[in-house]
């Protein structure tokens, strides 16, 4: 934004240093902020509840903070390709608040009209239909990170067992919990989702970075 790309390239480094430099500085930052909040906001429930944590709680809170680590990882990476493609910061900012609040708000609503237009369900409510649109809409929803991200936190964080994962409130289900490497397997499928996404969005960057003409 300060016109001091062309003085950066022009230096005995590599190019593609550029973008990962970018990258990697602002999620080690970001990890580093996320884990002192993490670290402060469980001493100070520590404190007040009084309650020690085991060491199987510690882990998924590790395991959680893991996954946050790569959620934040996609929005950086998804930054890192708008401020490649779009030459004004205020643009490529406004482009990345766009995915991030239509997928929050509106992403659901899509859903549901995209599901019942390919597996409508019939007046008899059909137990197949059912199924068939519920299925659907639960595979469309999981191509958004938000969803990806919130189906693994409540995995790690509530590990009471709730039947098919997260597709209604936990009334009827088994009050059961949960081991660690049952909720590791339950979210390994999410987790490599969202990790995925990431690495899209920055080949992408990285690609489109490499072959652009830097100009002063």
């Amino acid at each position: 934004s300060e016109g001091t790309l062309p003085r950066l390239v022009s230096q005995p480094i590599h190019r593609d240093d550029v973008v990962n430099g970018k990258f990697a500085a602002g999620l080690s930052v970001i990890a580093l902020v996320l884990a002192c909040a993490t670290l402060l906001v469980a001493g100070v429930g520590i404190l007040r509840l009084g309650v020690v944590p085991r060491p199987d709680d510690v882990l998924r809170m590790v395991a959680w903070y893991v996954a946050a680590v790569v959620y934040v990882g996609f929005w950086l990476a998804l930054a890192t390709l708008f401020s490649v493609v779009f030459r004004r910061a205020a643009t490529a900012a406004l482009a990345a608040f766009s995915v991030w609040l239509g997928l929050l708000i509106f992403w659901r609503t899509i859903v549901d009209i995209v599901s019942r237009v390919i597996a409508p369900v019939g007046a008899g409510n059909q137990f197949d239909e059912l199924l068939a649109n519920a299925s659907l809409q639960l595979d469309i929803l999981r191509l958004s990170p938000i969803e990806l991200f919130g189906e693994m936190t409540n995995v790690l964080l509530d590990p009471r067992s709730r039947g098919v994962l997260l597709t209604g409130p936990p009334q009827g289900s088994i009050a059961t919990v949960l081991p660690l490497w049952q909720s590791l397997l339950i979210s390994w499928p999410q987790a490599v989702a969202l990790l995925a996404l990431t690495v899209v969005c920055f080949a992408a960057a990285y690609i489109i970075f490499m072959r652009q003409e830097v100009r002063a």
